[in-house]
Parts: structure tokens; sequence; C-alpha cells
């Protein structure tokens, strides 16, 4: 007796590969959506530091120069300090608005 092989009709086997490919691109899909957000909280992590950071330097070269009781140092160096704030900020909004915009 010859043996037979029950094989799945090519209607069924298509069906399940575009059932397959929809969940698997709906899986890449979800890992995408998930990949793009913690970007975007990495980048506001990273601004956020920047900023600290930034603003503890400008601090403390700002008191330095203050404790030098030079009065022309103090203003340039307060000059150099509101320069270096107003940098930050409108770095620090930019980038915030690219990455939001993203």
């Amino acid at each position: 007796m010859a043996t037979q092989t029950k094989t799945a009709p090519i209607d069924t086997t298509a069906e399940k590969v575009a059932e397959f490919n929809e969940k698997a691109t709906a899986k890449v899909a979800e890992f995408n959506e998930k990949a793009a957000e913690n970007g975007r909280k990495a980048g506001a992590a990273y601004l956020d530091s920047y900023e600290k950071v930034a603003a503890q330097f400008v601090d403390g070269y700002e008191k330095a120069a203050g404790a030098t009781k030079v009065e022309w140092l103090q203003t340039i160096a307060a000059t150099q300090a509101d320069f270096a704030r107003e940098l930050t900020k409108t770095y620090t909004s930019a980038a915030r608005e690219f990455v939001d915009a993203r």
C-alpha cells in the first residue's frame, strides 16, 4: 500500500503566513514605539542633566569671581555667566522642541 501524506491546502498555508506576517509586523511596530519613547525619555533626562550641570558650573564661576572683590572682574564674570545661562536655556529649549517633534 502506498502511503499518503496530507498537505494543507495552499489557501490555508497562505492564510497562516499572512497571519504570521501581521503578528510579526505588529510586534515590530510595538518595539519601535517603545524604542522611540525610551529615546525621548533618555533625551529629556540628558537635557535636564546638562542644564543642571551647566547652571552649577556657571554659578560656581560667578561665585569665584565674586570672591575676588575686584569689581571689574565680578562684572565680566556676571556678564559671562548671564550669557552662558541664556545660551544653555536656548540650546536646551531648541533640543527639547526637536525631541518633542519626533
